[in-house]
């Protein structure tokens, strides 16, 4: 079962500290500071540390000491992220630069009137996708499905420093009267947005090869996208260097009513993904099981 409890890492002391270096020295200021804080990770997560570890040198491949060298930058590009989210919804978009790659898909897309499903992962930074998307058309419109379990008091602090979001939340309940909302959005040519890499415990999964073993995904979103009959794409906002992002969109292949053909696709668009940006993985619980007493 899945040992994620849904809330962020980090403290409310800690995001006030990045938000002042970011307002009042720059974004590169906060990644300076940043340098400790990944070192803290790096020596006190524990539990963190060996399921992250497990993934460099297990499943990517890695040897045992690149694997923590490489452990290290993880925590680091991770922190990135996260004041680079911070930044940009405060107002600082102009200090980033942006690739679109696929965009085109999304708008002809949108032109057929039907919605469409997007899924991502808890890979590079898709937070801010509603920051690429505004840019390119105010058609787009996003809904983002999700379980809310955001810390409240770091969620009300972050919400009283951004411009403020376009974004729709739609939370899982447990009556499924989410699902009347994804369906009034899609019938609205709306987004739905899904990350497709986590579950809860006691909720309903489907398995799948990924990087060499077999794993557990939610199985929501594939069961979901694959019976609407409306485009289904997978998205994803890497980082790179120099506060650059790229966005990268691809339409999915959907048989009607299969979600574990769509979840093999899923499978393998998010595993070339890695394979080009491993440090991007920021899905920080036992994901494979490896370290379940069951396993």
């Amino acid at each position: 079962m899945s040992d994620w409890d849904g809330k962020s890492k980090g403290n409310l002391l800690g995001y006030k500290i990045f938000v002042f270096f970011i307002k009042n020295i720059g974004v590169r200021s906060a990644y300076f500071v940043l340098y400790f804080v990944a070192a803290y990770y790096f020596l006190f997560l524990w539990q963190t540390n060996k399921v992250t570890f497990y993934y460099l040198h297990n499943r990517m491949g890695y040897s045992y000491w690149k694997a923590k060298r490489l452990l290290y930058s993880s925590y680091y590009v991770f922190g990135q992220t996260l004041i680079d989210k911070t930044a940009i919804s405060a107002g600082m978009r102009d200090s980033f630069t942006y690739e679109f790659d696929g965009i085109e898909t999304l708008k002809g897309l949108l032109a057929q009137k039907k919605g469409a499903v997007l899924i991502s992962a808890h890979i590079g930074n898709f937070e801010i996708s509603e920051f690429f998307l505004s840019e390119v058309s105010a058609d787009f419109r996003i809904n983002l499905v999700t379980a809310d379990m955001e810390q409240h008091a770091i969620k009300q602090y972050l919400e009283s420093i951004s411009l403020g979001t376009t974004v729709k939340f739609i939370k899982i309940q447990d009556d499924l009267s989410h699902i009347y909302e994804i369906n009034a959005a899609l019938a609205n040519n709306e987004l739905v947005c899904f990350t497709g890499d986590r579950y809860f415990e006691h909720t309903k999964t489907l398995q799948a090869e990924f990087l060499g073993k077999e794993a557990h995904f939610p199985s929501g979103p594939f069961l979901i996208a694959s019976r609407l009959r409306v485009p289904v794409v997978f998205v994803y906002v890497m980082k790179e260097k120099n506060l650059h992002y790229h966005l990268y969109a691809r339409e999915a292949v959907v048989k009607h009513r299969d979600e574990q053909a769509l979840l093999a696709t899923y499978v393998e668009s998010i595993t070339g993904m890695l394979r080009r940006y491993p440090l991007q993985w920021f899905n920080y619980f036992d994901f494979w099981k490896a370290f379940s007493k069951t396993s």
